[in-house]
C-alpha cells in the first residue's frame, strides 16, 4: 500500500519516530483533556487537577512547538508530496502547534492577560478543542491511501519516504 508522508513518518526508525511524533504528543493531549474535564467540572475546588492542567499545558505546547520545528526545517522542505490527502495530513498535523503553543502561552500568562478566569477557562478550552480537531483530520487523512485522492504512485519520484532523525 501506498502511504503519506505522515504515515511514512511514523513507520520509520521503529519504534523511536512513533514514541516521538505520535505516542508522547497524543499521551500528553489525553492527559490535557482529562485534566481539563476536571477542572472545568469542579471550577474553584479544581485544585490539584489544575496544577496538573496547567503543567501539562505547558509542556505540551514547548514539546509540540520542538516537534513542529523539527519537521519544518528538517523533513518538509525534502518532501515531494503525494496528492492531496498527503498535503491535508501533513498540513493539519503541523497546524496543531498553533493551539497547542497558544496555550502553554496562556498558562504561562503571556497571552490572555486582560482576561477574566472564566474567559481563560473557555479560551483554553477551545484551544485545546481546535487541537484534537487538527489531529484527528490529520490522522484520518494521515492513513489514507494516497493514490485515493489523486496520486499517481507511478509518476517520476515516486515513492519519496519521510525521514527524520
Amino acid at each position: 500500500m501506498n502511504m503519506t508522508h505522515y504515515m511514512a513518518l511514523l513507520a520509520d526508525n521503529q519504534p523511536w519516530n512513533l514514541i516521538i511524533y505520535m505516542v508522547i504528543p497524543v499521551a500528553l493531549a489525553e492527559a490535557l483533556v482529562a485534566t481539563e474535564f476536571f477542572t472545568v467540572f469542579l471550577r474553584e475546588r479544581a485544585g490539584a487537577w489544575r496544577i496538573w492542567n496547567k503543567r501539562i499545558g505547558i509542556g505540551l505546547g514547548f514539546y509540540f512547538l520542538g516537534i513542529f520545528l523539527n519537521l519544518m526545517f528538517a523533513v518538509v522542505p525534502t518532501i515531494e508530496w503525494r496528492g492531496a490527502a498527503d498535503i491535508i495530513a501533513v498540513g493539519f498535523y503541523l497546524s496543531g502547534v498553533v493551539p497547542l503553543f497558544s496555550i502553554a502561552l496562556l498558562e504561562l500568562g503571556i497571552i490572555g492577560k486582560g482576561k477574566t478566569d472564566n474567559e481563560k477557562m473557555k479560551l483554553h478550552f477551545i484551544l485545546l478543542t481546535v487541537f484534537l480537531v487538527v489531529a484527528h483530520i490529520a490522522m484520518v487523512f494521515g492513513m489514507v491511501d494516497p493514490a485515493i485522492m489523486g496520486w499517481d504512485p507511478n509518476a517520476a519520484g515516486a515513492p519519496h519516504q519521510m525521514h527524520s532523525h
